[in-house]
């Protein structure tokens, strides 16, 4: 088995910003995954379903077009789950299909929220933590053309590590 994960990564030199920014509130994560808007959550699939999943993976890129990208300000899911993002502010509609049609395509099993696109910069830390990082990263803004999306592959060592690349029409 395989746990991969699909997203769009931050580009630099934000990317890196952000996740410098998570490593300095604490976050144990931040060593392990790269600064990225989810558009499946992580899921266990067969060495042999894996080729499956990257040809549905192309079939969706190659029919989504390139979009512009905003991340800008910070939110929060307090107090459902202690989490800290960076939002998507432009480029929400059209992340949302495009989520929207790889669950359709690659059938991973129910979300346990509602799909909300962010960048994760804290997660289960202690309440002052989440706060340093919402207060910190409040004037936070980055613009960027979303032209790919990412499966990333998890290694135990070394954490998400990007496996393909699918280039958006």
């Amino acid at each position: 088995m395989t746990r991969i994960g699909i997203s769009i990564a931050v580009p630099e030199p934000f990317g890196t910003r952000l996740r410098e920014a998570r490593a300095s509130f604490g976050d144990p994560q931040a060593a392990t995954v790269p600064s990225h808007v989810t558009l499946l959550p992580p899921d266990e699939v067969g060495d042999a379903c894996l080729e499956v999943v990257r040809k549905a993976l192309a079939d969706v890129a190659t029919t989504t077009r390139a979009f512009d990208m905003t991340l800008q300000g910070t939110g929060t899911f307090r107090p459902v789950s202690p989490v800290v993002f960076v939002a998507v502010s432009r480029g929400i509609s059209e992340t949302e299909v495009l989520a929207s049609r790889l669950r359709d395509a690659v059938g991973p099993p129910p979300a346990d929220f509602p799909f909300h696109p962010h960048v994760t910069v804290a997660q289960h830390l202690d309440d002052a933590a989440l706060d340093r990082a919402y207060a910190e990263l409040s004037d936070f803004t980055c613009d960027f053309r979303v032209t790919e999306f990412l499966l990333y592959r998890h290694d135990d060592a070394d954490g998400w590590i990007p496996d393909q690349s699918f280039p958006l029409a």
